[in-house]
């Protein structure tokens, strides 16, 4: 296309929404056209991610990003001016190889990211397109299921639940608005649940409610008795889905967990899968993630024998985004889902493989963004383009994560009345 070529590509240090240095991206056309991004950071991560580099030393606390930056304002930018913006796959291939390493470590991930979500973005910008288009062709968009995560834990939060995430799923609703709609509801009459009960209202990182409940149990009974109050039936409105991130409460990272803040010791696989069972007969779940750790590939394969029929058996730490950990997933039928984070594996395109892999696999992709997020709305629109059905983007409040809800609302009015809203 006439005038798409990069003519300059720049960074500068932003802070994220726990207030930690992240990188902002600029790469502008030579028409003038600019596409900006600005890239996540997560908190709970799986140990095949790919790097973010930091600087170390005492600034921020060792974690400033002014050699990511630099990096985008040198190399990266001397490899990329004058190249096709629309190229997406052609640009990123430039900077992996330039980068030379597995895991992006030398770059950073957070450098090479950056830089290919502002390409997309500008990309997108100069075709006149709308990036979920841009990124996802013709056809009818289906818009998300959003998984709202409504009460924190494990490393997401400092009280007393270990597991992660307690996300509510309006798989029942007609339309995103009033999934949104949904959630946001019974959200607030959580809120006023645990202030009858005398627990807390503050948020975790992701803005869901952070109580010390008495067990992992009872997190999963506030919710179901939120849904009800809100006049919603659990099950046939609002489902539930569940974020173990087990890595953070397994000593070993493979079979051996301690449920230490919940009273319940030392556990092996088998013990958090009958617990499972348990909870599948007496609670609307649907989704579950990172059930065990992401060493525990026989517990993993176990766990999807055994409730892969029932519900959604997600990986995440497990698989990382990388097709080399999702096919190898796919052979020994580990779970038949993915969790699919773009800072993960630190591109869009090696991104888009990942879901194309487990589209042909027949599994389930779970997009995602990460604890610690910016105003950025690209996850809504990427999410859009892959066409997976369902989104978590956080809790109800903070605007960081409402950022990817209110772009989903827009995109949603923008087709009016063009789009699917369904659950699978």
């Amino acid at each position: 296309m006439k005038n798409s070529k990069i003519s300059s590509v720049s960074a500068l240090e932003i802070l994220d929404s726990r207030g930690n240095p992240t990188i902002k991206v600029y790469v502008r056309l030579e028409d003038g056209t600019l596409g900006t991004a600005s890239v996540p950071s997560g908190a709970s991560t799986g140990s095949n991610e790919a790097i973010e580099l930091r600087d170390g030393a005492d600034r921020y606390g060792g974690k400033g990003v002014l050699k990511a930056v630099e990096n985008v304002n040198t190399e990266i930018a001397g490899a990329l001016t004058g190249k096709w913006a629309t190229d997406q796959r052609v640009i990123d291939d430039v900077m992996i190889r330039l980068d030379g390493t597995e895991n992006k470590d030398r770059l950073g991930a957070n450098a090479i990211l950056g830089v290919s979500m502002a390409v997309a973005r500008a990309g997108a910008n100069i075709s006149g397109l709308p990036l979920y288009q841009y990124l996802g062709g013709a056809g009818t968009p289906r818009i998300p299921v959003p998984c709202m995560n409504i009460l924190n834990g494990g490393e997401h939060a400092d009280n007393s639940v270990d597991f992660q995430e307690f996300m509510l799923i309006p798989d029942g609703a007609p339309n995103f608005r009033e999934g949104l709609r949904y959630v946001s509801e019974t959200f607030h009459h959580l809120k006023s649940i645990l202030n009858r009960k005398g627990l807390a209202t503050s948020v975790g990182d992701e803005g869901g409610f952070a109580p010390n409940c008495k067990s992992n149990e009872e997190a999963v009974e506030l919710i179901t008795q939120a849904i009800g109050e809100a006049g919603y039936e659990p099950g046939k409105d609002l489902s539930i889905g569940i974020d173990s991130a087990a890595n953070s409460f397994s000593p070993n990272l493979n079979n051996q967990y301690d449920l230490k803040w919940s009273g319940k010791g030392k556990a092996l696989s088998k013990d958090l899968i009958d617990l499972t069972g348990k909870w599948l007969d007496n609670y609307p779940i649907i989704l579950w993630e990172d059930p065990l750790s992401e060493g525990d590939w026989e517990g993993f394969a176990q766990f999807t024998k055994k409730y892969g029929d029932r519900i959604e058996v997600v990986g995440d730490d497990i698989f990382v985004t990388n097709t080399k950990f999702i096919s190898k997933g796919i052979e020994l039928k580990t779970a038949n889902a993915a969790l699919i984070k773009l800072n993960q594996i630190g591109t869009v395109s090696e991104t888009i493989d990942a879901v194309r892999m487990c589209r042909e696999a027949g599994w389930r992709y779970f997009l995602s963004h990460r604890s610690g997020e910016t105003e950025d709305s690209f996850l809504a629109d990427f999410a859009v383009a892959m066409d997976g059905g369902h989104l978590k983007s956080g809790s109800a409040c903070r605007g960081e994560r409402l950022a990817k809800y209110n772009r989903l609302l827009e995109i949603e009015h923008e087709l009016k009345g063009h789009s699917e809203y369904r659950w699978s």
